[in-house]
């Protein structure tokens, strides 16, 4: 398909790949000078066999990495002089230490300790002898529980199903919840869990019941969203994203956003998405540095990359796994997506979700929406919730199918929230803040806060009976505003 070239931008791509070409050797010889170091590794607490990465400088010739103990790996995956891969080996020091690379002719110590788990589950939501249909969810309580890598359970016909710790959903490190998959045998029987480092874990002999109709959902988890205040790339360096901690400008605020460890972990290994607005964007993914272009060429519509959502927006499929040297230069120079005709919006990755369609039983409880990493509520706006489609300005977290929509409006749901201070209050209004849930502001003291026991609370909402508000949610959206909270997650139960 011919592409349409924007010949500014062009122009001026030229003239900046001149002046990145002029500094970028000088930074490159900079980072060679500094030698071997380790910058930061993760995750900084590990059991065996549990896959780590390590960044730091001269990274391209470390044949070995020793550990607490003096445990050390030789089988390691270099991606470009910034990083390696490897895996945690077993006999590492309980008492855990510093972390050491070697070449030929050098080492270098980290900085930060590595520790080690130990994963100890203390009960399930449900006990020995109750039941369990398919569709419905099991919680697992205990400590250092991030090490669970996988469950085994029963398919209908009684063959091993294998749920892989990717659709896990995770609370901390102290508990997992498992969704159990609707055609599940039926049966009591006792499934298992496994950590990374070999243990393997009896679940509860429950009563496994086939569960009823049901489907599953596509949903975006959301991980930075714009919230107006960042304008249009014009080959500048506005949209630059780092890991936590590595601003290394911050009076000046290189990056944009810095991402926990985890989703930056989770950028670089996997499919993320990218939603643009523009008319004609020409997008470059590239280091901070411009010193390493993801695909080798600029990005524009007609490229099977980017795909036109009909609303003035576009979507970016991104995976960086497909060019491993711009990988290894991230830690040290930062993500950017610059070049011209457009501003990002959001930056997102999709993941499944199970719908229960009900049944005899009733409706049974499904998360379907979980907090992706965003901040406290303090009378802000970042909560926002609407029918996908109907998100013109990209201000929502996240925006959900009309089935799941539907369902919203139509019976109750449930917000679980963590507090941030002894005072916190919830207050459900719509995105223009003109109207809002009758009940009004739910309090800490409100016999509608329910404690959970575990250092959250929950709230039952209900917004078919509520006219006025129900009016305004398809245009306005959804707002979950106050102050003193965190939302956790959505479900219905």
């Amino acid at each position: 398909m011919k592409k349409i070239f924007n010949h500014i931008g062009m122009v001026l791509s030229v003239a900046l790949l001149g002046l990145a070409a002029a500094c970028t050797p000088k930074e490159i010889n900079e980072l060679d000078a500094a030698g071997l170091s380790v910058k930061v590794f993760f995750p900084t607490k590990v059991v065996a066999g549990q896959p780590m990465t390590v960044n730091g400088t001269g990274m391209a010739d470390v044949r070995e990495v020793v550990f607490p103990g003096g445990v050390s790996v030789s089988n390691i995956e270099h991606v470009g002089n910034g990083m390696i891969r490897l895996t945690a080996p077993a006999g590492i020091a309980s008492t855990g230490g510093k972390l050491v690379v070697r070449t030929s002719d050098d080492e270098a110590e980290s900085k930060e300790d590595l520790t080690v788990g130990n994963t100890v589950v203390s009960g399930f939501s449900k006990m020995d002898g109750e039941e369990l249909t398919g569709g419905e969810q099991l919680t697992v309580f205990g400590t250092d529980l991030e090490f669970i890598c996988r469950a085994e359970l029963f398919d209908t016909d009684g063959n091993p199903l294998i749920l892989e710790d990717e659709v896990f959903y995770r609370k901390g490190t102290s508990s997992v919840i498992l969704n159990i998959p609707e055609k599940i045998l039926d049966g009591t029987w006792i499934g298992k869990l496994f950590t990374y480092d070999g243990k393997e874990i009896n679940l509860p002999e429950l009563n496994y019941k086939r569960g009823g109709g049901g489907h599953w959902e596509t949903v975006k988890n959301v991980v930075w969203q714009n919230d107006g205040s960042v304008g249009e790339a014009n080959w500048n360096g506005i949209y630059r994203f780092c890991l936590e901690g590595r601003d290394l400008n911050p009076a000046g605020k290189e990056c944009v956003y810095e991402f926990p460890a985890d989703i930056w972990e989770r950028l670089q290994t996997e499919t993320f998405y990218v939603t643009v607005s523009g008319a004609n964007p020409q997008i470059r993914v590239t280091t901070g540095w411009w010193s390493k272009t993801w695909t080798g060429a600029d990005i524009q519509p007609g490229n099977d990359l980017l795909a036109d959502n009909g609303d003035g927006t576009w979507t970016l499929t991104v995976d960086l796994t497909s060019d491993p040297e711009l990988v290894g230069l991230l830690y040290e120079q930062h993500l950017l997506f610059t070049g011209s005709g457009y501003a990002v919006q959001k930056i997102f990755f999709y993941k499944e979700i199970w719908v229960d369609d009900g049944g005899d039983d009733g409706p049974k409880q499904v998360v379907f929406w979980e907090n992706p990493g965003a901040g406290g509520v303090s009378w802000n706006g970042t909560y926002r919730f609407g029918l996908e489609g109907n998100d013109g300005n990209n201000e929502c977290i996240a925006t959900f199918p009309e089935d799941i929509w539907n369902k919203i409006k139509s019976g109750p749901f449930y917000i679980e929230l963590t507090p941030n201070a002894d005072w916190f209050n919830v207050r459900v209004t719509n995105g223009w803040w003109d109207t809002s849930w009758n009940v009004g502001d739910v309090g800490a003291n409100s016999e509608r806060m329910i404690d959970n026991g575990d250092g959250t609370y929950h709230i039952e909402i209900d917004i078919s009976g509520d006219a006025d508000f129900l009016g305004t949610v398809d245009q306005k959206h959804i707002l979950f505003t106050g102050e003193g909270y965190t939302p956790t997650k959505l479900y219905f139960q």
